[in-house]
């Protein structure tokens, strides 16, 4: 219940020493419902005809930005069903507790404090509407937004009206899963999350190129550089499939499915190396548009179906610099080799990619260039191998492509160096 619960988090945020007064934390005055949190979350102020539900969303601290979403939802269906809306933000404060169970956090303790009492209240004054219980309500309700919303919303809403509602209906499934034990989930509700999980990727926000969404092609998408440039960069032909081997077991779902297709080669990047899939949404946008633009200087646009040599010689050339500089002053080969029979274009972009992936996660370490340039020069020796067959110079074993886990690069490469 929502009063033991804050019995522990009491207990939790009293362990911790004196108070900022120097006084036990005991001893500390107790604030009122009516005071609002400034957004340094360090202060409380009165702003009586504010809507209270900003609080939740708009000034959560910024150690427990996770739950920003699910309070975000929380807000927006609280009209539709006020219950289920109570049990989002009920979800949201046990996940804040677990993040910082002594409350710690710069204005952590205030944020948990007035989400509590407003959990206390909601607690008394919210009643199912669809069920007699809690968890047949938010199943009952995730099918409803599911067939009213997203069901019948294909086709009629705008991609930027689809994916908030793919958003909610994300959130909402998470806070169902820690509502109804996995053996009482019915059948219908896990299949909309199928459902939910396969094509909210359809609407993820982008920076300037809609790849991926669906309905009318915007005008940009029509552009003959465009069309030429993600096509160069869809060229998988002779990629070799990532294969799992046995430390990779703990690989979700998701990672197995997409190694069994890759649309493009960073995607063929991220499998075999493990980058994040933000970053290479990122970078798959700043290619294109790099190709494009470089490409459609001084060319005639009639019959224009591939890209120029010349355009990605002169990316090469550019983001390589540096590089074969590196290499130049080490006395050291550069990995950057073109064996006879290659596929030059697409082995460019490969190059170019991996590095454009490599800077997207690389933090501080990019105010290091040499140290970029000895990720790349490893990094550029695996791409090799893998695709012509060499072998370790220690061991003797040869390259293949093996798939690695999301973020795998950040954590194996990147944090040790930082």
């Amino acid at each position: 219940s929502i009063r033991r619960r804050r019995n522990q988090s009491s207990m939790a945020s009293t362990s911790g020493g004196r108070g900022e007064d120097g006084r036990p934390p005991q001893m500390q005055p107790v604030r009122s419902l009516s005071r609002r949190m400034t957004r340094a979350g360090t202060m409380m102020i009165d702003h009586p005809n504010e809507d209270e539900s900003a609080i939740d969303s708009e000034l959560v601290p910024s150690s427990l930005a996770a739950i920003a979403p699910v309070l975000r939802v929380a807000n927006d269906i609280e009209t539709d069903n006020p219950r289920v809306a109570y049990l989002c933000r009920f979800h949201a404060f046990e996940k804040a507790h677990r993040m910082d169970p002594t409350s710690s956090g710069r204005g952590v303790r205030q944020f948990k404090t007035y989400l509590l009492h407003k959990l206390e209240k909601e607690e008394e004054t919210t009643v199912p509407m669809l069920a007699k219980s809690d968890p047949r309500e938010i199943q009952m309700y995730y099918q409803k937004f599911y067939e009213d919303n997203i069901k019948d919303g294909e086709g009629k809403k705008t991609p930027e009206e689809m994916a908030k509602l793919y958003q909610i209906a994300t959130v909402l499934y998470d806070v169902l899963k820690t509502v109804v034990p996995s053996t009482r989930i019915d059948e219908q509700t896990r299949r909309y999350a199928k459902e939910v999980e396969r094509k909210k990727e359809q609407y993820e926000h982008y920076n300037i190129l809609p790849l991926y969404a669906v309905g009318a092609k915007t005008a940009i998408m029509e552009l003959p550089e465009i069309k030429a440039a993600i096509r160069a960069v869809c060229n998988v032909e002779n990629l070799p499939r990532p294969r799992f081997h046995s430390a990779s077991t703990n690989l979700n779902e998701r990672d197995r499915e997409r190694a069994r297709s890759f649309n493009d080669i960073l995607e063929w990047l991220a499998l075999v190396f493990g980058f994040q899939r933000g970053n290479v949404a990122n970078q798959r946008e700043h290619l294109i548009l790099l190709l494009a633009n470089v490409d459609v200087r001084k060319r005639d646009l009639e019959n224009y179906h591939e890209l120029k040599p010349s355009t990605v010689r002169k990316l090469m050339d550019k983001y390589f610099k540096n590089y074969r500089s590196w290499c130049k002053y080490l006395r050291c080969e550069s990995y950057l080799r073109f064996p006879p029979g290659c596929d030059e274009q697409q082995l460019s972009l490969l190059y170019i990619g991996l590095y454009l992936l490599i800077w997207g996660e690389a933090s501080n370490v990019r105010f290091m260039p040499e140290c970029l340039c000895y990720i790349f020069h490893n990094m550029a020796n695996e791409v090799h191998g893998i695709l012509f067959g060499n072998v370790y110079p220690v061991t003797g074993d040869t390259y293949e492509a093996g798939a690695s886990e999301d973020e795998a690069f950040l954590r194996n490469v990147i944090t040790p160096i930082y």
